[in-house]
């Protein structure tokens, strides 16, 4: 597992920009895995939402580490964890739900502050920081800030707010910088070139382009939940369809055959 924590590491820093197709389950993390995914990244909504919970930092943690246990059976490339806020405002909590995750098989995660404190975030990062190191662990810790997510601040603070919080949170030993929703090709510029952390962005309506992305600077992009919410929407529609008349119509080329999911999970 050292390994593949510095794999992950290698990955924020290579020529290529990092693209995390975020799953949900051991299933779709193989999919992802046997599609050509460096990384496996999970979406803590798709996370929740398998397990019949809503998402935001509801999800018993026992849950979610079962779910990282059973992707880590699955897959043999590093797996980063969306864990929200840490299910806790202690961060001595956040620190044994981390450490559990590590045991699990997972060398990297998301943390968010959401609308809390700065300081909160920050103290929850060093000591999740500390229990990855206990087990010989060099975490990656991606620190969410959802200064644009959220509008924490007028919009044309936002890029100066954005800074001051990556500034606090790479104090605290944050290695990647997450920024949802922020759009604007300046404004990436800014942040990827002032940071001092590798910069995160979120597919998002108005993105850049992948190809435009890695020159603006930025080392790494997520799907968020996207890919979930677009299964979602498949299998509501299908159900629904069937439901209705007692038949399975969609285009074959959006079903992927019977034989050829159950031959993707057979051990290999």
């Amino acid at each position: 597992m050292p390994d593949a924590a510095a794999t992950f590491r290698q990955l924020h820093h290579g020529p290529q920009l990092l693209r995390l197709a975020n799953c949900w389950d051991a299933g779709s993390a193989r999919l992802i895995a046997h599609l050509g995914a460096r990384a496996i990244a999970t979406t803590s909504a798709g996370v929740a939402w398998s397990h019949g919970y809503p998402d935001g930092d509801v999800l018993p943690t026992e849950r979610l580490v079962a779910t990282v246990g059973a992707i880590a059976r699955v897959v043999d490339v590093p797996i980063s964890v969306d864990v929200e806020g840490g299910y806790s405002d202690d961060s001595a909590a956040v620190a044994e739900t981390v450490a559990a995750l590590v045991d699990a098989g997972a060398v990297g995660i998301n943390v968010e502050d959401g609308a809390g404190p700065p300081e909160r975030l920050a103290a929850k990062i060093a000591r999740a920081k500390e229990a990855a190191g206990r087990r010989g662990i060099d975490l990656f810790v991606n620190a969410r800030t959802d200064v644009y997510l959220r509008g924490l601040v007028p919009e044309p603070d936002r890029v100066a707010e954005t800074l001051a919080r990556a500034a606090r949170y790479r104090d605290a030993g944050a290695d990647g910088l997450f920024v949802p929703k922020v759009v604007a090709p300046d404004e990436i510029r800014k942040i990827a070139s002032s940071a001092g952390l590798p910069l995160n962005v979120l597919a998002w309506p108005g993105l850049p382009p992948a190809a435009e992305l890695s020159e603006l600077g930025v080392r790494r992009l997520s799907a968020g939940s996207a890919i979930a919410q677009g299964a979602w929407g498949h299998v509501a529609s299908l159900a629904a369809a069937f439901l209705d008349d007692g038949r399975i119509e969609a285009p074959s080329a959006s079903i992927m055959p019977y034989p050829e999911i159950n031959a993707l999970m057979a051990p290999h």
